[in-house]
């Protein structure tokens, strides 16, 4: 198997660094150069800093992989959806980068975070950035878990990275973000019991609430694939905030990207009975994007293609 970035299926750290970017630079060639030195340079941070577990990952969104990497394309890679229903939705931010910095420090964060910005800068312009870090025992600003049903071992890599199916580009991953606002002042305001209700789950143990009802946070993200295999993607998500805002960075990866759109499918929409995610009364995205994170060894190849097609340039002047 290519080797996959290693930001992709990484243990959980307790900073992250997310930024978004659009490519303003027509001279694409260069940008695919640039994502080799961004490999380049993860690796340098993760050896010199070793004990801070720094890990690093690059999505391309789909409305730019085909200027970028002409030549190929991941089988199932589209655009993210934009979904609709009563006051819940799932907007769409136009973004052609995606770049995940994590570590255990967050002065490591930090600094990774502006060397990519220096790398890219001649190049893009910043859409956002956002700081997030890992709270209490990797719980939500609700105080619930996050990410309690994440896969381990194996399974973790089966479900993330994209197997031979698509050869080309095995090891990579599809990546769904989106950014949440959690009104923490209307949710606090709600009793333990009706909180247990609406999550679906028990706040101090994570244990399942008997007769939460279709509507739980629990139940309509309990998404299973075909062959009723659960969990299908890999919850990467952490709460960003400060004393004014507070939310969640959802960060989704797998081997295929049918999983995340059945899981807001459900969230917003939910059945012909109306039973939709009681959570997104409480909480609402405010940003989205669909990006394909390529394995090292396929963003390493396509900036030889580069040299060489430069090199032939240069002797055609001649």
């Amino acid at each position: 198997m290519s080797q996959p970035q290693k930001g992709i299926c990484a243990e959980p750290n307790l900073h992250a660094l997310y930024l978004l970017f659009n490519v303003v630079d027509d001279d694409v060639a260069s940008v695919r150069l640039k994502l080799v030195k961004l490999l380049d340079i993860f690796e340098n941070f993760d050896d010199e800093h070793y004990e801070a577990m720094v890990s690093g990952a690059i999505g391309v969104g789909s409305a730019f992989w085909d200027e970028l990497y002409p030549n190929n394309r991941p089988a199932q890679l589209g655009s993210f959806q934009d979904m609709q229903c009563e006051d819940r939705c799932a907007p769409v931010l136009p973004c052609d980068l995606f770049v995940q910095i994590r570590a255990d420090r967050l002065d490591i964060c930090q600094a990774l975070g502006i060397e990519v910005m220096q790398t890219l800068k001649l190049h893009t312009e910043l859409v956002e950035q956002v700081q997030a870090f890992s709270y209490l025992d990797g719980r939500n600003w609700t105080g619930y878990l996050i990410a309690d049903e994440n896969p381990r071992g194996r399974k973790k890599f089966e479900i993330t990275l994209v197997g031979e199916e698509d050869d080309i580009f095995t090891g990579g991953s599809y990546i769904h973000i989106q950014r949440y606002r959690y009104d923490m002042s209307k949710w606090s305001k709600l009793s333990d019991k009706l909180q247990q209700q609406i999550m679906g789950k028990t706040k101090q143990h994570n244990m399942d609430v008997v007769g939460s009802g279709l509507d739980s946070h629990a139940f309509r993200t309990k998404i299973v694939g075909p062959g009723g295999e659960y969990p299908i993607f890999l919850n990467q998500s952490m709460p960003y905030g400060d004393m004014n805002t507070q939310g969640l960075y959802f960060v989704a990866c797998s081997n295929h990207p049918q999983a995340f759109k059945n899981l807001l499918h459900s969230r917003i929409y939910g059945d012909d009975n109306g039973h939709y995610d009681k959570l997104l009364d409480y909480s609402s995205a405010e940003t989205g994007a669909a990006f394909f994170a390529p394995s090292i060894s396929f963003i390493r190849s396509q900036s030889i293609i580069t040299s060489d097609e430069a090199e032939a340039g240069e002797s055609e002047k001649c």
